[in-house]
């Protein structure tokens, strides 16, 4: 059973990655956006970057998603931001990451194991991006911010980083060898 989160700035092409990567394998495909509450999606639509305070609840969501399908066996790929190494660790942990002074609750004491998929690419290639991209709430100003609370990935942490300058059947390819082995 494996979970695997694509992550990177917006318009890093995670929902595309990510859904081509979940049909090629016959996995789930989850996109975190469609689990923003309506208050995030107008607040970005208004050009006002997430705080961690409107990002938490969120994560929270979402690793209750990964939980949910590792306990049923089921193989998942999730579309998500995950810019920060804390948010990261939510998705791992669940709201045992950020309440670390609460008891854990039984089914929270084993953190999931997941593999980190690091979109990266320059600025300006995600920008162009961005600036053809149509109907999503995300707009290209906000990029910078992303660019600016981005945590790259590290060790510790499982994670593989694949440049957004390769084409999309390399990149699917690319996960899936890191995937199948290791």
């Amino acid at each position: 059973m494996v979970l695997v989160v694509v992550m990177g700035v917006s318009g890093s092409g995670k929902t595309t990655v990510g859904s081509r990567l979940a049909a090629k394998l016959g996995w789930k495909f989850y996109d975190a956006d469609d689990y923003h509450s309506s208050e995030n999606k107008k607040k970005m639509a208004s050009g006002i970057p997430l705080n961690d305070e409107d990002r938490i609840p969120w994560l929270c969501t979402l690793h209750d998603i990964l939980r949910r399908e590792e306990s049923s066996r089921q193989d998942a790929v999730l579309a998500c931001s995950a810019l920060k190494k804390m948010y990261r660790h939510i998705l791992v942990s669940g709201v045992s990451a950020i309440e670390s002074n609460q008891p854990e609750k039984p089914e929270e004491n084993t953190a999931l194991k997941i593999l980190f998929v690091h979109l990266d690419g320059p600025i300006e290639l995600i920008a162009r991006r961005l600036e053809k991209r149509r109907g999503h709430f995300m707009p290209l100003e906000l990029l910078k911010s992303q660019f600016d609370t981005l945590e790259p990935p590290k060790a510790p942490e499982n994670f593989i980083t694949v440049s957004l300058e390769k084409s999309l059947p390399e990149i699917v390819m690319e996960i899936e060898k890191a995937i199948f082995s290791g």
